[in-house]
């Protein structure tokens, strides 16, 4: 564990290169104290409750008999509802509540300021409820809500004193408390929640942390690899706050040194698998010799911070400039799975490894890789979305392949936003299929009349 740091004030602790780039930004205030090690662990502080009255919330079913499993629409036409990232399932642990956050949606890029709803749809009696409102969202990954181990907690993230951090939501008791650190994962057994700053996420990519002060001014780091920046791990009883792995710590296992020295690297996607036993974190290194490429790199380490693997390991995949899409953790907790190209293939491949980089394999040689693939728990059925068209019209499609049979099926289309006439991808919306927790139902996002939506298809009679 690191030490502890001495109580001085934020500018004295941050490194003067990097506080003359943040405060060039205006981005300052939106860090906070965002250093390295332990840092002694604050009050929790309890906020003002924002819960409306549940209303009525009729379900739609689409295409009724037209689609190879039934679809249903779980969310409201008054307004854009997106969930969150393809690997956290908006299904409650009882899969009775299906959380979503409303998004507004803006003719100019997010600022902050903007606000987002915190909303629970109740699958049985088909209602819903706003539980609290945010400043921390974007339209990729909403506000980064999540279930606890019960059905009682939510958590999202939220600016709080100037900081992007997790804030807690109990649904009985309508208490809402923010924590020291920013949420990206909640352990499975809601223990802590980890997360890199979400102030540091869009500089990479837009769309995904929380809205700057004036549109493109990005909180940024310099070049090379942070020692007091990265993975920090926040203890929900106590709050304390704690660096468990740095940019640095991560970029020293990279197997082969950058093709040009002198990028920034920073961290992204952070995900507990499904037993807690592990992190898998992808590291990016940005250079402006390499403008097309974010380099993208998986690790996975234990929740301290310890053994950190590089993954996968093989050279059908180069280390550098690999490109492919954003990976997840196979349902058995064990394997790392990603749609990406792979040395002597045409096209795309869904592949895995191990957490620790061993055993890379194809998991089809013949069905193109593609979208946002999930494996479920007992390994036998991928899903992933695809866009398209379909006579003109910009589709969703729900892809379901059986590995054992390798064999493919086109579960549903549903009409979206067309991506190609969009001024700017950040206002994409990709369908994100996420397992429920039996494993029997999926949802999906997609905008049929034009607003975003949250749909929920059930494999039940195809698996």
């Amino acid at each position: 564990m690191r030490q502890k740091e001495n109580a001085m004030p934020f500018e004295e602790r941050v490194p003067m290169k990097r506080r003359e780039a943040l405060q060039a930004l205006g981005a300052a205030s939106l860090l906070g104290n965002l250093t390295g090690g332990t840092e002694c662990a604050p009050p929790i502080k309890t906020l003002r409750g924002t819960f409306s009255k549940k209303r009525p919330c009729p379900f739609r079913v689409w295409n009724q008999g037209k689609t190879l499993a039934p679809v249903t629409q779980v969310t409201p036409e008054d307004g854009h509802y997106v969930h969150t990232y393809f690997d956290v399932t908006p299904f409650s642990p009882s899969q009775r509540y299906f959380a979503v956050t409303r998004v507004p949606i803006l003719s100019r890029l997010p600022v902050l300021g903007d606000k987002a709803d915190i909303c629970v749809i109740d699958l049985e009696a088909e209602t819903i409820q706003t539980v609290y409102t945010t400043r921390c969202w974007g339209y990729q990954t909403g506000s980064n809500i999540q279930w606890g181990s019960t059905d009682r907690r939510l958590y999202v993230n939220d600016v709080v004193d100037g900081t992007a951090v997790c804030v807690g939501i109990d649904l009985e008791t309508t208490e809402t408390r923010a924590y020291a650190g920013p949420l990206y994962s909640v352990a499975p057994d809601e223990s802590c929640v980890v997360g890199f700053p979400h102030e540091l996420k869009d500089v990479s990519q837009e769309g995904y942390g929380v809205p700057p002060k004036k549109p493109g001014e990005y909180a940024s780091l310099p070049p090379g690899a942070s020692k007091d920046e990265g993975v920090w791990l926040t203890d929900l009883k106590s709050n304390e706050k704690r660096l468990i792995a740095s940019l640095a710590d991560v970029a020293a296992k990279v197997p082969s040194p950058p093709p040009f020295e002198g990028g920034t690297y920073y961290f992204w996607h952070t995900k507990f698998n499904r037993q807690g036993t592990r992190l898998l974190q992808v590291l990016r290194y940005m250079h402006p010799r390499m403008p097309d490429t974010r380099n993208p790199m998986m690790f996975t380490f234990r929740p301290d911070g310890s053994d950190i693997c590089f993954t996968p390991k093989t050279d059908r995949v180069p280390v550098w400039d690999a490109n492919g899409g954003h990976p997840n953790w196979h349902g058995d907790g064990v394997h790392v799975i990603r749609s990406m190209p792979v040395k002597g293939m045409v096209g795309n491949r869904f592949v895995q490894a191990r957490y620790d980089g061993t055993d890379f394999r194809m998991l089809s040689e013949t069905i193109e890789g593609g979208g946002h693939p999930s494996v479920e728990p007992q390994g036998k059925y991928l899903i992933t979305d695809k866009r398209h068209h379909d006579a003109g019209v910009a589709r969703m499609g729900l892809r379901l392949i059986d590995l054992t049979a390798n064999e493919e099926m086109r579960v549903c289309n549903l009409p979206t936003i067309d991506k190609s006439k969009l001024q700017n991808v950040v206002f994409r919306l990709d369908g994100h299929p996420v397992w429920s927790r039996d494993s029997q139902q999926v949802s999906l996002q997609a905008a049929p009349l034009g607003k975003r939506q949250l749909f929920v298809v059930n494999l039940a009679e195809l698996l």
